[in-house]
C-alpha cells in the first residue's frame, strides 16, 4: 500500500512526535509499504519568530501536486500545523478522506504563552482541523475521553511503542555517588520545566535537550547540567546513568521520553496528570505525586528491572499494525475492508 504521511514536525527537530514518525516509517517500510513524507524539508521555510527550532512553510501552493504525485492510496496528517492544513484543504475541496493525529495539546501549549487566550478558542481551532478526518488518532483512551469533552470527533487510540533494541537495561552502568534525577525533552514554558530545576533534592540534575528557555535557565540555575541534545546510544546512556527521570510537564498527551527511560531500567517522577498516568504504574514503575520532590525522591528507591520488564511489552510493530487499521483509502472506504482494491491485510502482516 501506498501512505502518505503529512508533518510539520521532522528532523532535524527533536520530539516525540518526531520519533514516533521515524519509528512508524520504518515498521511499514519493514512491511512492505511504500511510504512517502511530506515534510518541511522539501520546501522553503523560515523560522518560527517565538520558536525558531519550528520551520513555518510558505510555497504551500506545492502541498497538492506532490499529493497527487504520489498517487497514495491513504493520507495520514500527523500534524495541525501549515503543512496539515494545506493538505487538509486539497483533499477536502477533492472530497478524499484521510486521518489525522493529535500528538500535541495545542490549545494548552498556546495558553501556557499567551494565558489570556481561552482555552476554549484553541480547541474551536482543533475540532475545526479535525472535523473532515474519518479517524482522528490518540495515544490513550484516558485522552479519547477528554477530547471527547471538546467534542472532537472520530477518535479512536493509536498506541505509542518503544525501541528495545536501543532502550534496555545496562547492568554495567555507571552509578553516581550521588543520585542523578534526570529530565529529557524540550525547554520551553509548556514543560514546566522549573517545577523539577527548582526543586531542592540531593545529588545531581541533569537536563537533555534544547529550545526557546535553555539560555534564561541555564543562567537562573547553574548548578544544573545542561547536557544539550542526546541521540542514539548517547540518549541510552543518559537514561541508564540517572536514577530518576523527572517528568514535570502537564499538558503532554504521553510522553514517549517515559517508555524510553523505563525501557532502559530508569523509574520516572511525575504529577498525576493525563501522560503519566498511561505511561507509568503508580508504586511499580515511578511515583506520582503532586508534591513532585516526594515523588523523585520515592521513585529512587523503585525496582529497576521491574521498570524495564514493563516498558519491554510495547513494540513499535504493534503500533504500526494499530496504525494501519485506523487509515482509510482516499475514497473513504476503511483499509481493512478494501482487500480487493489493494494488498493491505492486517491479518497477514501479523504473520
Amino acid at each position: 500500500m501506498r501512505v502518505l504521511i503529512v508533518s510539520d514536525a521532522w528532523l532535524p527537530q527533536v520530539n516525540g512526535v518526531v520519533t514516533s514518525l521515524q519509528s512508524l516509517i520504518g515498521e511499514l517500510r519493514e512491511l512492505g509499504h511504500e511510504v512517502r513524507l511530506l515534510s518541511p524539508g522539501e520546501f522553503r521555510s523560515r523560522p518560527c519568530p517565538t520558536y525558531p527550532e519550528i520551520p513555518l512553510v510558505w510555497d504551500l501552493w506545492r502541498v497538492g501536486p506532490a499529493i497527487r504525485a504520489f498517487r497514495p492510496d491513504c493520507v495520514h496528517l500527523a500534524t495541525e500545523g501549515l503543512l496539515g492544513w494545506a493538505a487538509r484543504h486539497w483533499l477536502v475541496k477533492r472530497g478524499m478522506a484521510f486521518s489525522t493525529a493529535i500528538h500535541t495539546r495545542f490549545p494548552e501549549y498556546v495558553h501556557t504563552r499567551w494565558p489570556w487566550l481561552p482555552l476554549s478558542w484553541g480547541y474551536a481551532l482543533l475540532r475545526a482541523f479535525h472535523r473532515p478526518s474519518r479517524a482522528v488518532l490518540v495515544s490513550t483512551a484516558r485522552l479519547r475521553e477528554e477530547f471527547r469533552h471538546w467534542r472532537l470527533p472520530c477518535l479512536v487510540i493509536w498506541g505509542k511503542g518503544v525501541d528495545t533494541r536501543l532502550f534496555f537495561p545496562q547492568p554495567e552502568r555507571l552509578v553516581a555517588e550521588r543520585p542523578v534525577f534526570l529530565y529529557v525533552g524540550r525547554i520551553a514554558p509548556e514543560k514546566n520545566l522549573e517545577a523539577f530545576l527548582a526543586l531542592d533534592l540531593p545529588g545531581e540534575k541533569r537536563v537533555v535537550g534544547d529550545g526557546p528557555q535553555r539560555a534564561e535557565l541555564q543562567a537562573r540555575y547553574p548548578e544544573v547540567h545542561f547536557l544539550g541534545y542526546r541521540h542514539g546510544r548517547e540518549l541510552a546512556a543518559a537514561y541508564a546513568e540517572a536514577g530518576v527521570l523527572v517528568f514535570p510537564s502537564r499538558t503532554d498527551t504521553y510522553g514517549l521520553v517515559m517508555l524510553e527511560a523505563l525501557a532502559c531500567g530508569t523509574p520516572v517522577a511525575a504529577f498525576p496528570v493525563p501522560g503519566p498516568l498511561d505511561v507509568v504504574e503508580a508504586g511499580v514503575s515511578g511515583m506520582l505525586d503532586e508534591d513532585l520532590g516526594k515523588a523523585c525522591l520515592a521513585a529512587l528507591a523503585l525496582d529497576r528491572a521491574h521498570c524495564a520488564e514493563l516498558a519491554g511489552r510495547q513494540s513499535w510493530r504493534a503500533s504500526a499494525l494499530e496504525f494501519l487499521a485506523h487509515q482509510v483509502l482516499l475514497n473513504g472506504e476503511p483499509c481493512s475492508r478494501a482487500q480487493a482494491h489493494t494488498e493491505f491485510r492486517v491479518d497477514a502482516l501479523v504473520d
